[in-house]
């Protein structure tokens, strides 16, 4: 059946507004104008500025080891959390579910402040927690744990327990299940928690700013910083390589998972 022509052209509009504007901050990254929305000429001369920017290649360090980092640590802390809450019945567990979406809900600049606090808190008795990369990444993985967790716990509450019992039968150990049934049962689930848990960390702010320190920062504190001087086409190029880079790993995983399943067969 087709669809109305209205339907059509509110689709057209939603996608144009969703999209636009992404569009030129793409096309503005090669203008030659360094301020203003005047175009001057086109010119590659911001991509090249862009890439002898040392700040920039720090804060692309800086991201992809605070991401990388804490990902992994939530993702092990979380995993375990899920399957616990799934798997055993203990007298605080309805709080401990309960306590675990306070993270999701909570604003991010609510838990900001309350980290740094914290920070400040346990340094002025003790001298550790210098705000940096190490406390960036544990707030980081604070708020990451809430989502692995409720990630894990759901996929593995789809499972069929009869899966788990028939191992059983067949004599395995519980650490023999846990290898061979529960965890590949459960690993598409885990991994999706661990890229809910990159993106989340590739793209905080708040929580982020208010717990680096002057030699740790990221690329969302380094776009801030330069934005406040005003928006300039070496933003632009910049948002720009990012967006490419997230479409090219939005694109290419599909393909890449379809190239393997091809060779599979």
């Amino acid at each position: 059946m087709r669809r109305p022509i209205w339907l059509r052209g509110v689709s057209y509009a939603i996608y144009g507004f969703l999209y636009l504007p992404i569009l030129l901050i793409a096309v503005y990254s090669f203008n030659r104008a360094r301020f203003g929305l005047v175009w001057t000429g086109f010119t590659f001369d911001w991509y090249l500025a862009l890439f002898r920017n040392a700040a920039v290649w720090q804060a692309t360090q800086n991201t992809f080891v605070l991401a990388g980092a804490s990902t992994l640590a939530s993702t092990l802390l979380g995993s375990l959390l899920g399957y616990g809450l799934y798997r055993y019945h203990f007298p605080a567990k309805k709080m401990v579910q309960g306590l675990l979406l306070l993270p999701v809900a909570l604003p991010d600049i609510v838990m900001a402040v309350g980290l740094l606090l914290f920070y400040q808190l346990v340094r002025a008795y003790t001298g550790w927690f210098e705000l940096g990369l190490g406390t960036m990444i544990l707030a980081h993985v604070t708020f990451q744990i809430a989502f692995v967790a409720l990630v894990v716990r759901s996929r593995l509450q789809l499972l069929d327990p009869a899966l788990e019992e028939a191992a059983y039968d067949l004599y395995a150990n519980t650490w023999q299940k846990l290898r061979h049934v529960t965890l590949p049962l459960a690993l598409p689930g885990i991994l999706a928690a661990a890229l809910l848990a990159f993106t989340l960390s590739i793209d905080d702010f708040v929580i982020s700013f208010f717990t680096s320190g002057p030699e740790s920062q990221t690329l969302p504190i380094l776009i801030y910083s330069m934005a406040r001087r005003g928006v300039t086409p070496e933003i632009n190029a910049l948002s720009t390589v990012i967006i490419l880079a997230t479409l090219v790993a939005v694109m290419g995983l599909p393909l890449l998972r379809r190239s393997r399943q091809q060779q599979c067969r």
